[in-house]
């Protein structure tokens, strides 16, 4: 397995005030959702997890986000917040901390559209940041490809330019979804793959908008610095 710890980062820039909340945010909740006895557990999950076929029928809106800040268990809260420590950071730097927030709002509710779309009588309920997180990968395709990923594998560590880590993960992605097309559920893996291509193909078109409306001397990757890796 490869996982990114770490990345080049933005020299200068905003400080990354939402990136850290939004990591502190979803931890707490998952830690309070761990706490409560497991019947009060899944009443919890089902009440302020998203489920396509509830929202189609006009139902339970909010769920959009609150299902944002859910996990279904440790390894899905640890993997989505080491993603979103790795990305966010640089993405919140250059675009601002309110920008940052509305963009990355916007990428979970896009990732969740394109769910929607491919399972519109699903009543499986849907629980997770990677949508959004998905949308932050997006943007860093675009505004930071020349950057360098520091990622384990296994217990060897090294650096990979961050536009062949992103474009490996979303052909994965698309594959696996593509996949999903041909069984009776998309969820059947337990994973929201829909979800993951929705949101990045956000965040790709809002790399665009940053690119264009951030633009400075060089090109968005010029502020970012290399640190040797260790």
């Amino acid at each position: 397995m490869i996982f990114p710890y770490g990345d080049d980062q933005v020299k200068g820039g905003h400080f990354p005030l939402f990136s850290y909340a939004l990591i502190a945010v979803n931890l707490a909740v998952f830690l309070f959702e761990v706490s409560l006895p497991l019947p009060l557990r899944e009443a919890f999950l089902m009440k302020y997890a998203a489920i396509p076929a509830h929202i189609l029928r006009g139902e339970d809106f909010y769920t959009l986000f609150t299902s944002m800040f859910l996990h279904g268990g440790w390894m899905h809260l640890l993997g989505n917040m080491l993603f979103l420590w790795v990305f966010a950071d640089n993405i919140e730097a250059l675009s601002g901390s309110f920008k940052f927030l509305i963009f990355y709002f916007l990428g979970g509710l896009l990732a969740h559209a394109a769910h929607i779309y491919f399972n519109a009588t699903s009543v499986i309920p849907t629980v997770g940041a990677s949508g959004a997180i998905s949308a932050v990968m997006g943007a860093y395709l675009l505004l930071f490809p020349r950057s360098r990923v520091r990622v384990l594998f296994f217990v060897f560590p090294f650096g990979i330019p961050a536009f062949i880590f992103l474009f490996v993960w979303i052909f994965q992605q698309l594959l696996n979804g593509q996949a999903s097309l041909h069984v009776a559920t998309a969820e059947s893996s337990g994973v929201a793959w829909w979800a993951h291509i929705g949101g990045f193909a956000f965040g790709v078109l809002a790399g665009i908008w940053f690119r264009i409306t951030l633009r400075r001397p060089g090109p968005p990757a010029a502020v970012a610095y290399r640190r040797p890796f260790r």
